[in-house]
């Protein structure tokens, strides 16, 4: 194997470097020192690297950038691994360059961006909306069409299943409100008035709130994670091509079941929500429970109740349309399947909530 070596020939036209023996990350910074006195402007620069022995991707793009600063350059080879180590390092210098480009670009393209694929979004939305839309007339008009052994099913998925963790959720709510409130309530001697704060938070507001935000982190991931899956197994396609709507056979069963079981769930928080405030209200408070309810039923009226039961199937229908929705966006590919499963749940808790209020500033103005 020859000496590493860097021969130069310069003229007033053109340059020349001849590079000989291996040309390597451990010979760049001797040719380095070598080149960096030179001058490359108004020269034809020519590369010669017939004599190189080894050259990798660090020779590479040493080369590149020594080009780079020539008006012209030519090289002389005939080893195909120069050429391909030159074109990949061509190839990576302009992605970054790219890549360094699209950062560079000004708040305003990127606040353009944004909106832009919100409105792409936003119009896909409304195309599986009417799509739903007419699916629901469709089962209002062909009972027989109706998918009743799969809208028991997901009701037992998204509700039955879903129990334990709704009823923890909500006694640990109200343990936790109670707690909170009682000590307020203490330093008044309003002992008696936790009753009616606990029944009209939790009956009209925490209930349904907490139940939606857990259905939307569990019900809502699954029916997007389903229906991506089979977007990527391709068994949506495979049901067109059978002729079978996958709207009335995948979508409209999990929308109805939802809807069926959440007025369920919410009524399981409202007990044992209440139930964590008659716990603390008697271990912190001395406030029996059979006081605690007596004043429950003089204090709370029952449209409290009807109007936390009320949101469920409002809620339920965000829940289910957004996360199956973004099955339906899935690419081919699983990374697809997790970025959607997360924009579902953030965009399914925020509907959520954006409903929530609308409700509470419609039945304030309201009077109820």
């Amino acid at each position: 194997m020859s000496t590493p070596n860097l021969q130069i020939n310069q003229t007033p036209e053109k340059l020349e470097l001849h590079f000989f023996g291996a040309f390597t990350l451990h010979t760049i910074a001797k040719y380095s020192a070598q080149t960096d006195r030179l001058n490359f402007k108004r020269q034809s620069l020519i590369v010669n690297l017939e004599n190189v022995t080894t050259f990798d991707t660090a020779a590479a793009l040493f080369i590149h950038n020594l080009q780079m600063k020539a008006d012209s350059s030519t090289l002389v080879s005939q080893n195909p691994k120069v050429h391909e180590n030159l074109l990949l390092v061509k190839n990576q210098v302009s992605q970054v360059r790219l890549q360094q480009e699209e950062k560079r670009k000004s708040f305003l393209y990127h606040m353009g961006k944004r909106v832009e694929d919100f409105l792409i979004d936003f119009g896909l939305f409304m195309e599986f909306f009417g799509k739903v839309f007419f699916s629901s007339l469709h089962y209002l008009t062909h009972f027989k069409d109706i998918r009743y052994k799969e809208i028991a099913f997901e009701v037992n998925e998204s509700a039955m299943k879903a129990l334990w963790i709704i009823a923890l959720t909500s006694f640990l709510i109200g343990v936790v409100v109670a707690y909170q409130s009682a000590y307020q309530l203490k330093l008044y001697g309003a002992n008696i008035f936790i009753v009616d704060m606990l029944g009209i938070s939790i009956l009209r507001e925490l209930a349904p709130l907490i139940t939606a935000i857990v259905i939307a982190g569990r019900s809502g991931s699954a029916f997007t994670a389903q229906i991506g899956a089979m977007k990527i197994t391709q068994e949506l396609d495979a049901m067109e091509t059978m002729g079978f709507d996958p709207y009335t056979f995948l979508v409209m069963p999990r929308i109805i079941a939802l809807m069926i079981a959440l007025p369920i769930l919410i009524f399981v928080a409202d007990v044992m929500g209440v139930f964590g405030g008659i716990l603390v209200s008697y271990i912190d408070l001395g406030i029996s429970s059979h006081l605690f309810l007596e004043r429950f039923n003089e204090v709370v009226a029952v449209k409290h109740f009807y109007i936390g039961i009320l949101k469920g199937p409002f809620f339920a229908f965000l829940i289910a349309s957004i996360g199956i929705f973004r099955g339906l966006q899935v690419k081919d590919n699983t990374q697809s399947i997790g970025f959607n499963t997360t924009k579902s749940v953030v965009a399914s808790i925020f509907a959520v909530i954006v409903c929530d209020a609308i409700f509470s500033i419609a039945f304030t103005t309201l009077g109820m």
